[in-house]
């Protein structure tokens, strides 16, 4: 592999924004190391160090950096849609959305299918011989929970072709109105208290974040304007969580009756406006770093496994939780003094952990090979729905209860693992056959 990435990043051409491959990595391995310190794992279960430590929920305006990730994927499915365009002035846009489709999600796709298809067969082994309780069966419920994420990475690359129309059509004011959108919704959940309105806001304020990548694909936030999304989303966030209904963590916490995650609030779109605007003005010394050929190499490296590595942090980390426990470890009282001298042992086992699930799966993040062919956008787009809603939906119910049915509702509607893992199969066959089938 050494060679391989050495080969990769001296062949990376003058125009590559490294910096975008910088935050991709750095962003998905906040979210690693968030997950591993927030685990306060005792032989009684599972809790939230948040909530045992309220005092450190201030620290989610620093870890809570999935706001960056989305961003980052805007700029990215700007320029691989563009290019596609470019590539084949003579194609319908319908073929070019599905071969955009089909190249975006491969790589996404892949590393994902093969991580539920191993769990689901663990979990179902594991009921089958009347295992599943403590904190195997914690395991089974949690360890889908980060597929939230692709779910609306999905939507996202889904809803790029007409958003990035609107984009190049009204620029700043396509944003300007999705985040207006997330505004209106807030008010009638909070102030009008219409029931469900809320959900529509995991639409409007992600996507509002993704639309600020379109707007750095095209060189429109220079230090100016990322200097007025850092201070004014800073100082935006700070006045809703002071006098609004929103609460100060950043990420769920047990219990709540607020979430400014799930749905997404007027509080986390103006915490993804700070997070934008600060990664900007880190832009040019961070890419004076990027020209060392080390860094770059490390980089590169990174990024080739980044998406193995989140899928499987949660599996490293149960596992070293269960080997301390079957090895009659003590595990201290979360947030003690022998709990935080603990805290680099568990991090260190649970990297090395995780860097051995990488190895062994890494292979399925390789895109494969596929020759330029004729697709069916509205085939693409069907699979691409499937596929979104059966990913929501595992990470809402787990790999738990197998054999008992247990379901989970998604948008009013219960949802088996089983059936979540049938429509993300069947979308992402339906995906893979858009872009390739002929007229």
């Amino acid at each position: 592999m050494g060679s391989s990435v050495r080969e990769l990043a001296g062949a990376t051409p003058a125009t590559r924004d490294r910096y975008v491959d910088l935050l991709r990595v750095a962003s998905l391995g906040a979210v690693v190391l968030g997950h591993w310190l927030m685990a306060a794992v005792t032989p009684d279960g599972v809790g939230n160090l948040l909530a045992v430590v309220p005092a450190l929920q201030p620290l989610t305006w620093l870890l809570q950096v999935m706001p960056v990730f989305f961003f980052v994927g805007g700029f990215s499915h700007a320029l691989s849609y563009r290019s596609l365009l470019r590539k084949r002035p003579e194609g319908s846009e319908d073929s070019v959305y599905s071969a955009f489709l089909r190249a975006r999600l491969q790589r996404l796709l892949r590393p994902t299918m093969v991580f539920v298809l191993v769990w689901g067969a663990a979990a179902l082994l594991v009921q089958l011989l009347g295992g599943g309780g403590g904190l195997t069966g914690v395991t089974l419920r949690m360890v889908t929970q980060p597929l939230w994420f692709i779910g609306i990475y999905l939507a996202m690359v889904a809803f790029t072709p007409p958003l990035l129309r609107l984009h190049e059509r009204y620029g700043w004011g396509a944003f300007a109105g999705l985040a207006g959108a997330a505004v209106a919704v807030d008010v009638l959940r909070f102030a009008a208290g219409v029931p469900y309105v809320e959900f529509l806001n995991f639409a409007f304020v992600w996507l509002a974040v993704h639309q600020l990548g379109f707007l750095r694909a095209d060189g429109r936030i220079r230090l100016r304007r990322a200097a007025l999304l850092a201070g004014g989303g800073l100082v935006t966030a700070a006045a809703l969580v002071a006098l609004g209904p929103y609460p100060l963590s950043m990420v769920g916490m047990p219990g709540e009756k607020v979430s400014n995650m799930a749905p997404p609030t007027l509080a986390l779109l103006a915490h993804g406006l700070w997070l934008v605007g600060a990664v900007e003005l880190l832009r040019a010394p961070a890419a004076r770093l990027l020209e060392r050929p080390r860094v770059w190499r490390t980089v590169v490296a990174a990024n080739g496994v980044a998406m193995t590595a989140f899928l499987w942090h949660l599996t490293a980390m149960f596992g070293v939780y269960g080997a301390l426990l079957a090895l009659d470890v003590d595990l201290p009282e979360p947030a003690s003094a022998a709990w935080w001298a603990q805290v680099p042992l568990r991090l260190a086992l649970a990297a090395a952990l995780t860097a051995a699930l990488v190895a062994a799966f890494r292979t399925f993040e390789r895109p494969a090979a596929s020759a330029p062919v004729q697709g069916h956008g509205p085939l693409a787009a069907l699979g691409a729905t499937l596929c979104l809603l059966g990913v929501l939906g595992l990470s809402m119910v787990g790999f738990g209860g197998l054999l008992d049915g247990r379901t989970a509702l998604l948008i009013a509607i219960p949802v088996s693992a089983p059936a979540a893992v049938a429509m993300t199969l069947g979308g992402w066959l339906l995906v893979e056959r858009a872009g390739r089938r002929t007229p």
